[in-house]
């Protein structure tokens, strides 16, 4: 049935998805000489760097000593924002790594330019529908657009969808978040005008959550987070938010679980999402310094989501990977990010590697098990959800795409599968790229 309709792309590489990985993994395919096609459903590039959040994590390892973990794309999109405008490095309020804060309207003309000038055609409002396979080999796929359903062929695909969509569609094999075990919380963030920085300084993070606790316990503020934060952002008086927490799944009375891949969960989540919002706004007016005369200015463009669906790899990352600090033959990038538990509650549980360590990510947490021809980036790799919860960082999320499209390219040029990329070119590739790929690497931030 499905031939019926138009091909509206043939390319070498087609990436679903365009967020932190999705856009590097376009990017880094470019660069290699591959005919690469990335695919969005919002009218815009970037994903959650652009639509939820405005704060990169993961390029420095939290500790005594700040090291550079990530480099390559990474670095290119962090140039093109400071030639735009100030961007701001600050400590992350919970001593995950220092942050990188920059301009999310500049950041979506960044990835634009970076996407174009590598050479790679971009389709916005652009919805994948279905995958048609052969013998775990994806042939094409079925996307919705403004001109109705279209085919896109490839020889290589990447899934840097965030939710594995691809791999969904595809009837390869995955872990649902809510199936079993925890499931990271959702996020709706805001922005704030008019803050007097200077009456906001003047209390600190435990403060804040202090006035949070007497707040929600008096019975007149709706705030299941109690140590949600708010920080400084590059246009004087905006501060912005990760605040809100709401579930990231339910389950039904006949034992199933649904997540923020349900179209109807993901649509109260959206609007119970900007109400919760609105109870910090006003927790925030009422009880914080500095915000006295504060307005709501903007609310994140999607809910922020960190964990639906985590894809079956050639390997899975595990807790004891990432606490262990270990390292592996066919990595392809680091991270120095602790494990970040944004359970439900009222709190969020942190562990962290050993001062300045960092954990290796290898290539066969990107290869997917069931596939031949198919790669994921970004937070549907490969892992337990533990070692999800450190590794999923924007940063890493950027290293991750860069290595899938070079390996995407990799694999078109040399006519093999995802899997027999050759590992040990791929990494020299991505050294040249600016990647880090080894610890002794990375340096010492300045």
């Amino acid at each position: 049935m499905w031939d019926k309709f138009p091909v509206i792309a043939e390319a070498d590489v087609v990436i679903v998805g365009s967020g932190s990985a999705g856009s590097s993994a376009a990017i880094a395919a470019g660069r290699s000489g591959a005919d690469a096609v990335l695919i969005e459903k919002l009218p815009f590039l970037g994903g959650t760097s652009t639509a939820v959040l405005d704060t990169f994590y993961g390029f420095f390892t939290p500790g005594n000593v700040s090291k550079k973990v990530v480099g390559g794309v990474g670095d290119d999109v962090v140039t093109g924002l400071k030639a735009l405008g100030p961007v701001i490095r600050r400590p992350n309020t919970f001593g995950a790594g220092m942050g990188i804060t920059y301009v999310a309207e500049h950041l979506k003309v960044v990835w634009e330019r970076l996407v174009r000038e590598a050479g790679v055609r971009v389709l916005l409002h652009t919805f994948l529908q279905h995958a048609i396979v052969n013998n775990g080999w994806v042939d094409e796929i079925v996307v919705a657009t403004k001109a109705g359903l279209r085919r896109v062929r490839a020889t290589v695909f990447v899934d840097a969808s965030g939710d594995a969509d691809l791999c969904h569609f595809a009837g390869f094999g995955y872990e649902r978040a809510g199936d079993a075990g925890p499931v990271q919380t959702l996020t709706t963030t805001f922005r704030m005008a008019n803050v007097d920085r200077a009456r906001r300084a003047s209390i600190d993070t435990k403060t804040l959550h202090g006035l949070m606790a007497e707040a929600a316990s008096g019975g007149g503020y709706d705030l299941p987070r109690r140590e949600g934060s708010d920080h400084i952002t590059p246009i004087d008086g905006v501060t912005a938010t990760i605040m809100t927490r709401l579930p990231s799944y339910e389950r039904h009375a006949d034992g199933t679980a649904v997540n923020a891949t349900d179209p109807d969960f993901l649509t109260n989540a959206e609007m119970d999402g900007r109400r919760q919002a609105l109870e910090y706004v006003r927790f925030l007016r009422d009880h914080t310094p500095g915000y006295e005369s504060a307005q709501l200015v903007a609310l994140g463009t999607q809910i922020g989501v960190r964990e639906t669906r985590r894809v079956y790899g050639d390997y899975r990352l595990t807790a004891e990977d990432v606490l262990g600090a270990v390292s592996f033959d066919d990595q392809i990038g680091l991270c120095g990010a602790p494990i970040e538990d944004h359970h439900e509650g009222t709190d969020t549980r942190w562990r962290y590697l050993p001062d300045g360590a960092t954990v290796g990510i290898p290539y066969r947490s990107l290869v997917v098990r069931d596939a031949g021809n198919v790669l994921v980036g970004g937070r549907c790799f490969s892992a337990t959800h533990d070692a999800h919860a450190s590794v999923r960082s924007m940063a890493q999320c950027m290293a991750m795409g860069q290595a899938a499209g070079a390996a995407a390219a990799m694999a078109v040029a040399d006519g093999v599968s995802a899997r027999d990329v050759d590992v040990h070119r791929l990494q020299s590739a991505l050294s040249r790229g600016g990647a880090i790929i080894e610890s002794d690497d990375a340096v010492v931030a300045p």
